[in-house]
């Protein structure tokens, strides 16, 4: 059975205990913000031009893999606009009751950031809509015949919506969003520069070479990176004299697992078992999550998109293969078939 996934050194889930590390890394400014240059140039342009109507910005609905910088972005809206910014996730709004206790508290320019805004109830994204739309609040009052409808108004406000599941967002609520950002893998080099800063805030001295390395196998992604900056620190501070050069660096990340990929063994099994049990595919998803003992959401939010990304894995309508270059990953040799093409 594998690691939970929580546990895993290079998932892009944040932990509870990491919220406040990530909190003293995180930029506070757009300027200081790296990566991401499309999203950062038409969203510059965006804030301005509401600055100099003095209105709030538009709706933003932001989406994209894990730990690729939604909430940052979230707060550096909220800095830039001059904002105050309320924070709370689509699980914890439970009732009609409940949102319409946050949107009636809020202040004009105030925003409200929702993660994880897939998974709002419908009933509560109904309670969204003329909020969204037209900054008011339905109540009903009452029940059967005698029951009556009570508009209340609301501040203009902005909502910003995060997600990791954007087709699971219904299409009213969807297109209520005036600004729709996807979030990309980041570059290698952008990673760079993220370990870089961040080990200045740490006041952690890194080597070019173990800066290089680390980004190498953060899966393209900040989170891992500061996560793995993090456990590197660690090791230097115990079998080292608290700097991070590149021999430090490799024995860190080989004792945590990590391969110069940034696949760890998870991923590794993910591959093998579709090769060595499904003679490399094609499989159902189902049927991989009950071979390798991980709930398909799992498999599909958080271990595939890094293995697509990386062109280990493919999907097709019969289900997920392994390519040549997932072959070549671990060292086995392609299974061919008769008419001599990769299966």
């Amino acid at each position: 059975m594998p690691k939970n996934n929580k546990n895993r050194i290079i998932s892009a889930k944040e932990s509870a205990d990491e919220m406040a590390f990530e909190k003293s890394l995180r930029p506070k400014q757009l300027a200081d913000y790296i990566g991401q240059d499309k999203v950062k140039n038409n969203l510059e342009i965006f804030m301005v031009a509401a600055k100099k109507r003095k209105e709030p910005i538009e709706h933003v609905l932001l989406h994209g893999c894990p730990g690729l910088g939604k909430t940052t972005l979230a707060h550096i809206i909220a800095h830039e606009m001059g904002s105050n910014i309320r924070i709370t996730s689509g699980p914890a709004i439970e009732k009609a009751g409940d949102l319409a206790a946050i949107l009636t508290n809020l202040a004009d320019g105030d925003i409200l950031f929702i993660d994880e805004i897939h998974r709002l109830n419908k009933i509560i994204e109904e309670v969204l809509y003329p909020a969204m739309e037209d900054f008011a609040l339905d109540i009903v009052i009452g029940k059967g015949p005698s029951a009556r409808t009570l508009r209340l108004d609301l501040p203009k406000f902005t909502l910003i919506g995060a997600t990791t599941r954007v087709s699971l967002i219904s299409s009213p609520l969807r297109d209520r969003f005036g600004i729709n950002f996807r979030l990309d893998f980041y570059k290698d080099e952008d990673i760079e520069k993220i370990i870089e800063r961040n080990a200045k805030i740490l006041n952690v001295d890194v080597e070019p070479k173990a800066t290089s390395q680390i980004a190498q196998r953060a899966r393209k992604t900040p989170r891992i990176a500061n996560r793995l900056l993090k456990r590197v620190r660690d090791f230097a501070q115990v079998k080292g004299n608290g700097k991070i050069n590149l021999d430090l660096a490799n024995d860190a990340l080989t004792m945590l697992d990590i391969d110069q990929l940034g696949l760890d063994e998870i991923d590794r099994k993910i591959i093998k078992v579709i090769i060595e049990k499904f003679s490399g595919g094609p499989v159902g998803l189902n049927t991989l999550s009950a071979a390798i003992g991980e709930e398909m959401d799992t498999i599909e939010d958080i271990y595939e998109p890094f293995l697509m990304q990386l062109g280990f894995i493919s999907r097709t309508p019969r289900g997920r293969i392994i390519t040549k270059n997932g072959y070549e990953h671990l060292g086995i040799k392609p299974i061919i078939d008769p008419q001599n093409s990769l299966i």
